[in-house]
């Protein structure tokens, strides 16, 4: 006995019997694996075969694939690059253009630049000539404070104002200023109207201290007592004016009381009615520098139409005398027509007879024809 497997006595020989049985199913296990294992690898010799065979075909299906693509890009690489070529020298052009567009424009820019630059400069020069302008007006203004600030000066200046306007509208001898009246009175000015009317009296020293003090009034208690100051001024003034210079027979039975400024007289009219009312009474009118243009100018018109007036018998002469020469020459212009009329009759005859010598003329040229022809003929010519 060997050994006890199972409860059971193994002998020797029993373990040599079962060893070989072992050892051949040993090698039959292993030939089984072997074949297996050769099966197994002709398997997967087939399938890398199969395997082989679809990689190569798709390697060349790649392959292909890769020419033809090949192909496409050298295909595109050369419509890329024709592409490229037209693209270069379509912008190649542009940017000339362009350039020179550039070049035309910062030219032209430039040009504007300039002008520009030009008329900055001789707006500043006119902005400088303004300036030294401004800076002459208000040493002016200064000079125009100075002279209104002082009575006589101003009476200068109203009477500048009026001369001004008169001088400039009426013809030499129609007006004369610092005139002396019978009764000595010396208006600032008068003007002569026609058909022998008196003459007009424009007084020009106006009253501007109470005007000055109104409206320098600064509480209510010194404006009503200058509106009191400046009333009474004005109704003096207007007095003044009547009493000195309306005289029966010699002046205009009304004078003008000339305001050299517009604001003054509006303020007159506004707030200072009754001496507006008291003046028209008085037969005297109130004038601002408009108003006295106005009536200066009324009073040019009715001076020109005094003056056609006066020229309309001698117009009238004349057109009498125009009349006279218009019959003479009707007359000889008729007499000259009776000649022209005896001298188309004496024509008419003279051809009449110039024809008969031209027929008989022709006659006698064909007189060498026959016998019979150039009687005819002379007898077809009478």
């Amino acid at each position: 006995m060997l050994f006890v497997a199972g409860g059971r006595a193994v002998s020797l020989g029993e373990a040599v019997l079962w060893g070989g049985a072992a050892a051949a199913l040993f090698l039959l296990v292993s030939l089984l694996a072997i074949w297996r294992a050769s099966r197994a690898r002709r398997h997967a010799e087939a399938e890398a075969a199969g395997r082989a065979a679809e990689l190569e075909g798709q390697l060349g299906a790649l392959l292909a694939a890769q020419s033809a693509m090949t192909g496409r890009m050298q295909a595109m690489a050369e419509m890329l690059g024709g592409r490229q070529a037209d693209l270069s020298q379509t912008v190649s052009e542009r940017l000339d253009g362009m350039s020179h567009r550039l070049n035309q424009s910062v030219g032209e820019a430039t040009r504007n630049t300039h002008a520009s630059l030009n008329g900055l400069f001789e707006r500043l020069a006119v902005l400088d000539a303004a300036q030294q302008n401004i800076a002459d007006l208000a040493g002016q203004v200064t000079t125009l404070s100075n002279i209104l600030g002082n009575k006589q000066s101003r009476g200068l200046f109203g009477q500048g104002r009026m001369e001004a306007i008169v001088a400039d509208h009426l013809p030499p001898g129609a007006f004369e200023f610092q005139f002396t009246l019978k009764c000595g009175s010396r208006p600032d000015c008068v003007v002569r109207l026609p058909n022998g009317a008196p003459p007009l009296v424009i007084d020009a020293k106006f009253p501007l201290e109470g005007y000055n003090a109104v409206k320098a009034a600064e509480s209510p208690e010194a404006l009503k007592g200058a509106q009191t100051q400046f009333r009474n001024d004005l109704i003096k003034h207007v007095k003044d004016i009547k009493e000195r210079y309306l005289v029966p027979g010699e002046t205009h039975d009304t004078a003008f009381m000339f305001v050299p400024s517009e604001s003054v007289f509006a303020e007159i009219h506004e707030r200072f009615d009754e001496v507006v009312q008291r003046a028209y009474r008085a037969r005297v009118v109130i004038v601002s520098p408009s108003l006295l243009l106005l009536s200066i100018q009324v009073i040019q018109a009715v001076l020109r139409d005094a003056r056609l007036r006066e020229q309309a018998h001698v117009i009238q002469a004349e057109v009498i005398k125009l009349i006279d020469d218009v019959d003479r020459l009707d007359e000889r212009v008729r007499k000259l027509a009776s000649h022209f009329g005896m001298a188309q009759k004496d024509v008419e005859a003279i051809l009449l007879s110039a024809g008969k010598v031209t027929r008989r003329g022709r006659g006698i040229e064909a007189i060498g024809l026959s016998d019979a022809e150039p009687e005819r003929q002379l007898l077809a010519g009478e």
